[in-house]
């Protein structure tokens, strides 16, 4: 069997790692000649998944094509799905993804929670007298990513500040945390939910800076948060796996924020912290192979590398001799050869027995290693 995958950084890189074991060719498109998954010679091309014939083409001998980054060409995908190859996720469910209020008004349809919304074309559609409370999130609709394209508006006066696109105007939730929740499906309609994982978000980039993984929530919030993210993941009707993005409220009602359909930044840690990984998932996803065990190993977290924000060039990672030494921490390296200020360049995994111990070492990895350049 012949796998062919749109999009080559690091989470292809991750999944090539696990599919290895198995016995399928495994191949990646990727618009960047030197990105995580050039390392794979002989399974690596050159060219952009944004571009419908280089997709076809890309496409014609491969038996299933999926994605490892939503923005790419769905009408060539609802092509190659035509000409009988397996598309996974289905392109109906990547083209309502990869527009943000495609995303909301789907969820707004099949009856899911999200945070009030409604949409805009242009700037000029707001003004500072129209009747809207402050402060709002701007989203873009399409083309935002790791943190770009989402901005708060606190007040009538960063009201220049809007961005002339379509977008979606959101009103900003009263969150005590932020979940993620990791789901996989198989044709056959096998699914599996992984535990809910609570992320810290640097502020200043709107990325994950860390991650615990299960969240600390007590057993019937844990359980709301999956049973919403299962639903979510039913609607779409198309095999996959799925990132929901959730929102807990102060008052302990559960929001949607987004859905990847894909492996996800917040699910790095099931490499080491689950019998199954999310990137093992996706592979018996691809093949329809019975899902995994993807039952927690150990208490776990991940500590997303960054670029530091006066660094840009050549990366070195300073400091990773100082905790090679822990037990229970693995360094992921993306393979990236330049730095620049927010790009995530790597993470690090850490496991053990007790919330306390990971955060004493979640503190020594961040007080420890830096991402800088030459």
């Amino acid at each position: 069997m012949k796998i062919g995958i749109l999009g080559g950084g690091q989470l292809g890189r991750m999944f090539m790692q696990n599919a290895m074991n198995y016995p399928y060719e495994i191949f990646f498109l990727e618009p960047d000649i030197s990105g995580p998954c050039s390392i794979f010679k002989n399974y690596f091309t050159q060219g952009d998944f944004k571009d419908y014939h280089t997709v076809l083409e890309f496409g014609k001998d491969k038996d299933v094509v999926s994605i490892e980054i939503e923005n790419v060409n769905v009408e060539a995908l609802r092509e190659l799905e035509k000409q009988g190859k397996i598309v996974i996720p289905g392109p109906n469910c990547l083209e309502i993804i990869k527009d943000k209020g495609l995303q909301k008004n789907f969820y707004k349809e099949n009856h899911l929670p999200t945070a009030n919304f409604f949409l805009i074309d242009n700037k000029d559609e707001l003004t500072p007298s129209s009747a809207i409370s402050y402060p709002f999130v701007q989203k873009l609709r399409v083309g935002g990513y790791d943190g770009k394209g989402v901005q708060v508006i606190k007040n009538e006066e960063e009201m220049n500040k809007m961005w002339d696109e379509p977008s979606v105007i959101e009103e900003v939730a009263d969150i005590a945390k932020e979940l993620s929740v990791i789901v996989s499906k198989n044709a056959n309609g096998e699914v599996k939910v992984f535990d809910v994982v609570e992320m810290v978000f640097d502020q200043k980039l709107n990325l994950v800076d860390y991650l615990f993984s299960p969240a600390d929530l007590d057993k019937d919030l844990a359980h709301k948060a999956k049973d919403i993210s299962l639903k979510a993941v039913e609607a779409f009707h198309t095999p996959g796996i799925f990132c929901v993005e959730l929102f807990l409220l102060k008052n302990n009602e559960i929001l949607i924020n987004e859905i990847a359909p894909r492996v996800h930044n917040s699910g790095h840690q099931t490499i080491e912290a689950n019998y199954s990984s999310q990137y093992d998932q996706m592979l018996r996803v691809l093949t329809n192979l019975p899902l995994g065990d993807i039952a927690t190993k150990e208490y776990a977290a991940m500590v997303n590398l960054i670029g530091e924000s006066a660094y840009e060039g050549e990366v070195v990672y300073q400091g990773l001799d100082k905790i090679v030494k822990l037990s229970g921490v693995y360094i992921h390296l993306y393979g990236k050869k330049i730095t620049k200020p927010g790009r995530k360049m790597g993470h690090v995994t850490v496991v053990g027995t007790s919330k306390d111990e990971i955060e004493n070492k979640i503190q020594e990895i961040k007080s420890n290693v830096k991402v800088i350049s030459k």
